[in-house]
């Protein structure tokens, strides 16, 4: 990127990357003074970092001026080595589980306190949700999440649970009662949740483990429907769970 830091202990790189830190799942489209505010910077300053990122395609400009992430990034986010090798070995499963499901499928990963996205394969029937490949959810508001959670270290959980946001009103944020869900999950092998990431939609999830490991990454299903049976799901779920985790490289982790 061309230009100078022009406050003394800021180099251009931080500023870029406070422009791309301002779009999340939440925020996924925004205008060229929403990127100045969160990203904390000055609106020209702003506005020339957005201008060469859009011509490297590292951003893009919709016609009503809004900004969104653009393909050049992508490309690049699939490059990690947690999208390469995970989505490839998990592909074939996550379709056979959606042929047989007709629902939306999830694969995630734990990212901090987030449920990072890797892949998804999308029933468009199913209300829309906010989770796609590439995006960060908390964990104790989705089934990927919990069971990522559930599968934890203690102060992964502990800062996880201190302070959890409501995304619905249905999103469980009682501190008690996610340690008591969290503890469900870990016991009964998988995770439910109803309307708490988005309205109308309801999820179960299950760990993906290595063989005489622990668990890396979760894979859950997506319904646009309470009334169909989550738990009958699950066996599903496990089944392509087992196969990705005997198919993973030994000894792999989402790093």
């Amino acid at each position: 990127m061309a230009g100078n830091a022009r406050e003394p202990g800021v180099s251009v790189a931080s500023r870029v990357l406070a422009v791309l830190g301002a779009f999340d799942a939440s925020h996924d489209r925004l205008t060229l003074s929403e990127i100045a505010r969160r990203s904390g910077q000055p609106l020209a300053t702003a506005h020339r970092l957005v201008a060469e990122l859009e011509r490297w395609g590292g951003l893009t400009r919709a016609d009503d001026g809004a900004y969104g992430i653009g393909r050049r990034l992508w490309d690049v986010g699939t490059l990690a080595r947690v999208e390469r090798d995970l989505r490839d070995v998990a592909s074939p499963f996550l379709q056979d589980v959606h042929r047989t499901t007709r629902e939306t499928v999830h694969l995630a990963v734990r990212d901090g306190l987030h449920a990072l996205y890797v892949d998804r394969l999308v029933d468009r029937t199913t209300a829309q949700v906010l989770s796609r490949a590439g995006a960060r959810l908390p964990l104790h508001a989705t089934a990927v999440g919990r069971v990522l959670l559930a599968h934890a270290p203690g102060d992964v959980v502990r800062a996880a649970l201190t302070d959890p946001v409501r995304v619905t009103p249905h999103t469980i944020t009682e501190p008690g009662r996610l340690h008591r869900e969290v503890a469900e999950v870990r016991r009964r092998g998988f995770a439910r949740t109803a309307e708490e990431m988005t309205s109308g939609a309801w999820s179960v999830a299950v760990p993906i483990a290595l063989p005489g490991g622990g668990v890396v990454a979760s894979l859950g299903i997506v319904v646009a429907s309470p009334r169909r049976d989550l738990v009958r799901l699950v066996p599903v779920l496990q089944v392509a769970a087992n196969g990705i985790g005997r198919e993973l490289p030994p000894g792999w982790t989402p790093t």
